[in-house]
Order: structure tokens, then C-alpha cells, then sequence
């Protein structure tokens, strides 16, 4: 049973309890962290007058059924917008707001063990300059920074970061190759992120190195628990109340011969 408990990674929230509510909002954070989760990701854009909001996409058209670009919007503005994600939960979801970073940061000062991993998205990135979105972010971010991670894909940015800023960061995989390893020994992040499906299927031991790995998109406790053998710390799901119903079955499970 022990070696079982060894085994099992931590589970970050992706955009929160997002199976259950719509994605990046404060429903599905709160949700998230009310499960017991120490470990929450959430996407972050700027609107046009540089604010800093919690949103996957630069455009509405999934999340709140507008064409219109969220990065061409005033804050003003995108206050006004409802992200229910009509698709998934039909009418379920009423008037649930796009939050603020500053929103994200009330949340996390009242849930002070849990840990943010913060995704510098690369719309915003490309039409504000990595410089100034992770300026904005770093000063709305400051109350908690001992609680938060920067991450983004943009490999540039996260060179940025560690020129700048006292944040930890992690770097989001293009693939998994020879050559992203070379990269990711000479930067030396806090956290490597990597798609499960990049993953070579030869059960061979992920990179070694002084990052922590965290494999996202992943849904059942047996692929996690495959990933925490080859050295992964924690996988990211959507499916945040049944894997941790997984989980918890795993760890009261009785060992063999008791």
C-alpha cells in the first residue's frame, strides 16, 4: 500500500473545477479549491486597456457566444459579457462573469496553502509585448506570490520572467524531443508542462532535472498513476471531483493480505 501512496501525483484543477462550471471563472475556482484541491490552473489574457482577466480564448465566440475579441475589448466592456458556455451546460449557467486577476488573487489570499499555476497566453503575448503583460500580471499577482507559478508555451517569455521576476516559472512543451530537453536544461524551470499525448509510449522515465513535471489532459487515475511511475508530480484534469474520488478509493483501498 505504501509503495501505491508513493505512487499517486497531485492533481491541479484545470480552469478550476471545469467540468462542472464554466472554465476560468470564480464558480469554477472556488469549486475547485472547496473539493480540497491544493493545486489550481488558470488562463490569463489582457483586455485592450491592459487589464489583466481569466480567459483561454483571445475571442468569446465558445465561452460566451459573441463575435467579438476579448483583447480589443475595454475591461468595461468584457465586465458585461456572460461566459455560461451555452455548448456544454445549455442554460444551466446564468450571468457568470469573465473575473479579474485582481478576483483570482481575493481567492487565493483566503485558500493560502493552495498553489496557482498562471498561464501568460500567447494572444495576449504577441499583441501586448511579453514585457508588458508580465509586468501587469507580476503587479496585480504581488499578494500572493509566494502562491503562484508563471507558465506559459512561449519560450521567450519564460527566459523574461526568470530575467525579471522573483516568480517561480514553468515551460509548456511544443513536444517532446531531444532538442526541448537541451532547452529545458538550460533554462531550468520550476515546472515542466507536457500534453499526455506527446509523451513517447515506452514507459521510459521522464527527463530528470530540477523541474517538477506536471502532464496535463489527463482523465483516469490509472493513466496518472503510469505517469507518476515515470516520475511525474502532479497531472491536470478537468475531471477534478471524480479523480479525486479515484484517488481517495486508492488510498483507503486495503492492501494485499489484509
Amino acid at each position: 500500500m505504501s509503495t501505491l501512496l508513493q505512487r499517486i501525483p497531485d492533481l491541479i484543477a484545470h480552469r478550476g473545477n471545469a467540468a462542472e462550471y464554466p472554465e476560468n471563472t470564480l464558480p469554477a475556482l472556488r469549486s475547485a479549491l472547496d473539493l480540497g484541491i491544493r493545486h489550481i490552473a488558470f488562463d490569463v489574457q489582457l483586455s485592450a486597456d491592459r487589464q489583466p482577466i481569466l480567459l483561454h480564448d483571445s475571442d468569446l465566440k465558445r465561452t460566451a457566444g459573441i463575435d467579438r475579441h476579448a483583447l480589443e475589448m475595454s475591461l468595461d466592456e468584457l465586465g458585461e459579457v456572460s461566459v455560461n458556455e451555452e455548448s456544454r451546460f445549455q442554460k444551466r449557467f446564468t450571468d457568470v462573469g469573465i473575473p479579474t486577476l485582481a478576483q483570482a488573487v481575493s481567492l487565493l489570499e483566503s485558500h493560502p496553502a493552495a498553489t496557482a499555476f498562471v498561464q501568460l497566453k500567447r494572444a495576449s503575448l504577441r499583441a501586448f509585448g511579453h514585457e508588458a503583460v508580465v509586468r501587469r500580471v507580476s503587479e496585480v499577482l504581488k499578494p500572493v506570490v509566494r502562491q503562484c507559478v508563471l507558465i506559459s508555451a512561449d519560450l521567450a517569455t519564460v527566459h523574461h520572467l526568470r530575467q525579471v521576476s522573483s516568480y517561480r516559472v514553468g515551460w509548456i512543451l511544443p513536444d517532446y524531443s531531444t532538442l526541448s530537453a537541451l532547452k529545458c536544461e538550460s533554462l531550468a524551470p520550476d515546472y515542466v508542462f507536457c500534453d499526455h499525448q506527446l509523451l513517447t509510449q515506452n514507459n521510459a522515465r521522464l527527463w530528470r532535472g530540477p523541474w517538477r513535471w506536471a502532464i496535463y489532459d489527463v482523465n483516469s487515475y490509472r493513466q496518472a498513476l503510469e505517469l507518476a511511475s515515470r516520475g511525474a508530480r502532479l497531472v491536470q484534469t478537468m475531471e477534478v471531483r471524480r479523480m479525486l474520488r479515484e484517488f481517495r478509493g486508492l488510498q483507503t483501498r486495503p492492501a494485499a493480505g489484509e
